[in-house]
């Protein structure tokens, strides 16, 4: 759970959720690729968030159950030493070594042209990255060298016995008296110690959550599926679903991928038929083979991380709401999808397919930041979309249905042209897709956008990345000229084949037979002639 500054109350709700870990982030933080605004004028230093979350864990007696992280430009000992008094028993670090591995602090992370080779992916700057793990070992050695010398001088032996002892921090009195600004700042609430708040309650993790992995639904379908998980046959499983019912088909993943690796097994041998409301990350990680076929509709991160598997969701039969003017599934769907096919009979909420990688979704409609950092696939958006669609687009295709014509003012132009549909390769990928859709859903816009194809067309905008579209044409050129290449050596082959048809072999040989002779005729004459 990540959380910012101030959220004490979050945590406690996140904890009594299971959460095994709560990370407090500072506004410091970060690659230093955001805007400049909102570097220097958004968030609020970690201090402040992991104090309170500390002081209300403990209060609450959740502080046992959980571990207590904070990040946002630690760099020394002394950092490290200050989390702990406040309560923290993990630290993260991402810009200091960083640096120690080159990094010059850009702020050119997103656009792929790291001057120092680290952020990008051109093998022309990644050449020049010069950074070594020595670097890095050094320097976090070091660092735990400066903490061994503060835990020394405070008397601690071990970090636990430091975590929330913000009894050992004061108020740097000369700081104070050398700016009025802060001679009225009191911070006696922050350096409040929380097992004066509730004394004898864990100022640490002291113990494993149960999560109840053992009443999970996917243990259920993991004993249904085991033909298909033994022997590979189909399988097809009827079961309701509930909203207390999370991440269903992630454990049956597992399963499949720890017998059939990558590949998984042929496209939906499991066929889950799922009836209800549907928890949060339905189908997470789902891998090649398993089908989750939902009647009803689906909570946030539906398809998170989805891998290879296939999703359905469609409103309940009999229903009498309009399907593509309503919310079908929460944010955040397909967040990081490498591969996979999902058709949705309704509207997904934000950041649908926020970095998507590879799979095929079609939709018929979304809400803000859709395609959000997107790097691959391919999907079809039968209807409206929010604000801000394709911010940092860089891979994939959308298509995107504009019946009103106000796609333009909704899509983040920075990263993206916007094309007309008209190669045959991509009037293709866009019909069969449909066509995938309104199979599995039974979609009425489908139906519609397919008995009108033709006309409808031209209301088609394709969603298309400047940097994506120059790659595929150099390979396509690339590839052209490969197979014009190859074509003219075949065809140089060929005709050197069709001469030698044509010539009579003995007679060939003859000639060949003949000039032999004169050549050594020729050799003897010129012994004889030379003095």
């Amino acid at each position: 759970m990540v959380s910012e500054a101030g959220v004490g109350v979050i945590a406690s709700g996140v904890v009594k959720g299971h959460a095994d870990h709560v990370l407090i982030s500072g506004h410091d933080g970060g690659t230093g690729a955001s805007r400049w605004t909102g570097i220097k004028s958004a968030g609020l230093p970690w201090e402040l968030g992991l104090a309170e979350t500390h002081q209300t864990l403990v209060a609450n007696d959740l502080r046992g159950r959980t571990v207590l992280q904070t990040d946002g430009q630690l760099k020394t000992g002394r950092d490290v030493a200050i989390a702990a008094l406040l309560g923290a028993e993990e630290f993260g670090f991402s810009t200091a070594p960083l640096i120690t591995l080159g990094c010059i602090m850009m702020r050119k992370c997103h656009k792929n042209t790291c001057p120092v080779g680290i952020a990008t992916q051109d093998p022309v700057l990644r050449d020049k990255f010069a950074g070594e793990p020595e670097h890095v070992i050094n320097f976090f050695f070091m660092l735990a060298e400066e903490l061994r010398e503060i835990m020394a001088q405070l008397g601690f032996r071990t970090m636990n016995e430091m975590v929330g002892r913000s009894d050992m921090l004061e108020v740097d009195k000369e700081v104070v008296k050398s700016n009025e600004k802060l001679e009225n700042i009191d911070l006696s609430l922050l350096l409040r110690p929380a097992a004066d708040i509730r004394p004898g309650a864990a100022q640490y993790c002291v113990q494993k959550q149960d999560h109840g992995l053992d009443m999970a639904l996917d243990q259920k379908l993991i004993k249904l599926s085991e033909a298909a998980l033994e022997k590979s046959l189909p399988v097809y499983i009827e079961t309701p679903i509930r909203n207390v019912n999370r991440a269903v088909g992630t454990m049956l993943s597992h399963e499949v991928t720890k017998r059939y690796h990558l590949a998984g097994l042929p496209a939906d041998t499991i066929h889950i038929k799922l009836k209800g409301s549907a928890g949060q990350s339905l189908g997470a990680f789902l891998c090649p083979g398993i089908m989750l076929e939902l009647e009803g509709d689906g909570n946030d991160y539906v398809g998170k991380g989805l891998s290879g598997g296939k999703i359905v969701v469609y409103p309940p039969k009999g229903s009498l709401f309009d399907p593509k003017e309503n919310i079908i599934i929460g944010n955040v769907a397909l967040y990081g999808a490498t591969g996979g096919e999902a058709y949705l009979n309704g509207m997904a909420a934000e950041r649908f397919c926020v970095r998507n990688s590879g799979a095929r979704a079609v939709v018929e409609g979304i809400g803000d930041h859709g395609c959000e950092y997107m790097t691959g696939g391919t999907v079809v958006v039968l209807g409206k979309t929010g604000r801000n669609f394709a911010a940092g687009m860089s891979g994939g295709v959308a298509y995107v249905l504009d019946l009103d014509g106000k796609f333009k003012s909704r899509c983040n132009l920075e990263l993206v042209d916007l094309d007309k549909v008209e190669e045959e390769e991509d009037i293709m990928t866009l019909k069969v897709m449909i066509q995938q859709h309104q199979r599995h859903t039974n979609s009425l816009l489908a139906r519609e956008v397919l008995a009108d194809f033709d006309n409808l067309l031209p209301k088609f905008i394709k969603v298309f990345p400047r940097d994506y579209k120059r790659v595929l044409a150099n390979m396509k050129e690339e590839s052209a000229s490969k197979e014009a290449a190859e074509l003219a050596a075949k065809e140089a082959e060929e005709k050197n084949e069709a001469e030698l048809r044509e010539k009579d072999a003995f007679e060939e040989l003859k000639k060949m037979a003949a000039a032999s002779l004169n050549g050594k005729s020729n050799q003897v004459n010129s012994l004889i002639v030379s003095p």
